[in-house]
């Protein structure tokens, strides 16, 4: 339940005074209680198979939770088996979950023999550098432990610090709930720190919505972005090169050049001005905008330069430090600085497809989605106050027309905001109402639902968050709107205002794709490879019934070519069916098939997708229609649409 808007244990004692709503299981509230009560009964299992583990955290994450073991032997599929007994056992006994304060001396105490968790102690508050999902353990306030209590013998079976809440009885764990798989993760993070064992699982209110998650898991396997990579060609990481650093196949590099210049088209339509900066700067820029100081860890150690030496070895000129770039807004700043401004200038719209690097952790790498060199379409946007909210309508506007280009049509959106604790923000409070409101109008003119979050803002002013949602129904963070009027005062950002005198700016910092690997990899999954006609790598295949009919297809294809489509015959050996089948799996979206009859008649035949046809179609119209269709951004191609009246 909420206690005036807390969650509490439904065992808490409440006043008549006091506020209470009731959490259902089905809500994101009632599902992240039964994940990390789940995880609680993970590992008491474990530990009582393995009574020598340690206990690092154990919160719960998207669709299910995880929990960390520091162990001599890794598990093996053998261990997980025994251990999901174990947790049938604890579940069926009914446990209670029983709350208990404690200090942080009689924590240590009661769990001397556990080391993580006393480091965790040490870091009491929820702290960033605790460790990820450790606030789950050690929230703001006091210490609390929870017993695992038997039902009948009032006997504590097990116990772990954990802020709560959980669920009242292991019996309420039910049987929706599977382990799914064992990773490595160091402790907090950090690869100075012992390496643990990780096991994941997940939690649900009944089999058959466990039953649906898996299948889920089954589908988004078989949309692996870096499965279809392979498969299709596209792009690889090779070793020789280094981990999370991709390089992109002719096939990959046709779709990432059609998404960049249709983006670029719209940009310019927009209003926005192209810039280009490099990928490495001297440290003096990342001291001014406070990057060497706040995200010294994300980035790349740096390149001693623009040392001199004598003939002796002896130095006669210090070197510099450079930094590869992990973001391009400093460099954006310089633009804005090199001249004078006028509030006649303003909204100024800088976009850059701008490479950035960032010094990811190796076990957090994950294919195209978390790499350590990628390419931001990055927007920098400088205003005047009185221009923040409709700029800021114009910005999400444009994101989410760019979006809908490219068949996403499913948007939510988060406000990050601050909250009381003064400490943690600066800034006046008057910018942050007046910021904080015109994001709010924007989200709610918008029309799209609206979470609101009190303390996720940056500590310089509230963004605005889109999400989407994919065919398989999986949420994906991509824009960001982000108010900063942080950086127009590190760099002493001015223009003339109408009035004759010296203003700051407001900087607003924009991302459409969020960098456009994420993007790809978004979109390559969410069509399974099947990518639209006008982002296909091979939009065409022209496919002899014989060979003899080869060359005329040629000629159809060659036309195709002249009008921009990347079309090509299949000259193999093979036979006609298991042409159409391969290049059908190699999702190319047209198949063009010419015999006898098409070509004493100058006409083509039409294969779709789905397996439907269109035959006898002109070669004129032909070209005209995959032009047409190309050009309207068709998503879904039938043989509805080959007459030029759809187009």
């Amino acid at each position: 339940m909420r206690v005036d808007g807390t969650l509490k244990d439904l065992a808490t004692e409440v006043a008549e005074t006091q506020t209470i709503e009731p959490v259902t299981i089905d809500t994101e509230d009632g599902l992240n209680i039964l994940r990390h009560s789940t995880a609680h009964v993970l590992a008491q299992a474990v530990q009582k198979l393995r009574p020598e583990a340690k206990l690092g955290i154990g919160p719960f994450i998207q669709d299910g939770f995880y929990y960390d073991f520091g162990v001599d032997e890794p598990f093996t599929p053998e261990d997980l088996k025994a251990i999901k007994r174990e947790m049938q056992r604890i579940v069926k006994e009914g446990q209670r979950f029983v709350r208990r304060p404690v200090t942080d001396d009689e924590a240590r105490a009661e769990l001397a023999d556990e080391p993580f968790k006393l480091e965790l102690i040490g870091l009491k508050g929820g702290s960033k550098e605790a460790a990820e999902g450790a606030s789950v353990e050690v929230g703001a306030g006091e210490l609390t432990i929870y017993d695992n209590v038997d039902a009948k013998t009032g006997e504590t079976a097990w116990k772990d610090l954990c802020r709560g809440p959980h669920v009242p009885s292991t019996r309420l764990v039910g049987n929706g709930w599977d382990l799914l798989r064992v990773a490595g993760a160091y402790w907090r993070g950090s690869e100075k720190n012992p390496q643990l064992q990780r096991i994941y699982g997940t939690a649900w209110p009944s089999k058959d919505e466990l039953v649906a998650y898996k299948d889920r898991l089954a589908e988004a396997a078989r949309r692996d972005h870096r499965k279809l990579g392979r498969e299709m060609d596209l792009f690889s990481f090779p070793d020789e090169i280094g981990s999370g650093l991709s390089v992109w196949h002719p096939k990959g590099g046709v779709v990432r050049g059609e998404m960049e210049q249709h983006a670029r088209r719209r940009h310019i339509e927009g209003g926005y001005n192209y810039v280009y900066t490099p990928h490495i700067a001297k440290e003096d820029l990342f001291l001014t905008s406070n990057h060497l100081v706040t995200y010294k860890e994300g980035m790349f150690p740096p390149i001693v330069m623009d040392e001199e030496r004598d003939d002796d070895g002896n130095v006669t000129k210090q070197g510099q430090d450079y930094y590869l770039k992990p973001m391009n807004c400093p460099m954006h700043i310089l633009i804005y600085k090199e001249r004078a401004r006028s509030y006649r200038d303003l909204p100024l719209r800088f976009a850059e497809n701008g490479t950035v690097y960032r010094n990811e952790l190796s076990g957090a790498l994950h294919g195209l989605t978390r790499v350590r060199g990628f390419t931001q379409d990055d927007s920098h946007l400088f205003v005047t106050p009185e221009q923040l909210e409709s700029e800021v309508t114009k910005v999400l506007e444009f994101i989410i027309s760019m979006l809908r280009d490219f068949g996403l049509n499913e948007f939510e959106l988060e406000l990050s905001m601050r909250d009381d604790e003064k400490s943690k923000w600066i800034g006046s409070d008057e910018f942050w109402e007046y910021s904080t409101n015109a994001l709010r109008n924007v989200a709610l003119a918008s029309g799209l639902k609206l979470t609101e979050v009190p303390g996720e803002a940056a500590f310089y002013g509230p963004k605005i968050d889109l999400k989407t949602r994919d065919a398989i129904g999986r949420v994906w963070q991509l824009s960001t709107v982000q108010v900063d009027p942080n950086l127009p005062e590190r760099f002493d950002l001015e223009y003339t205002a109408a009035d004759g005198t010296k203003q700051r700016p407001i900087m607003i910092h924009r991302a459409l794709f969020g960098s456009i690997e994420r993007f790809f990899a978004i979109l390559l999954e969410h069509y399974a490879g099947d990518f639209p006609l006008w982002l296909a790598p091979v939009q065409v295949v022209g496919v002899p019934v014989a060979e003899e009919y080869g060359d005329y297809l040629q000629d159809v294809v060659e036309r195709l070519r002249g009008a921009g489509v990347r079309a090509e015959v299949d000259h193999s050996d093979d036979r006609m069916q298991k042409k159409i089948r391969t290049h059908t799996t190699g999702k190319v979206p047209l198949i063009l098939i010419a015999g006898e009859q098409d070509r004493s008649a100058g006409t083509v035949s039409f294969r779709f997708r789905d397996g439907s046809q269109r035959n006898g179609v002109p070669v004129d119209e032909a070209v005209a229609l995959v032009t047409g269709l190309i050009a309207a951004k068709k998503l879904v191609l039938t043989d509805s649409d080959a007459t030029l009246e759809t187009v």
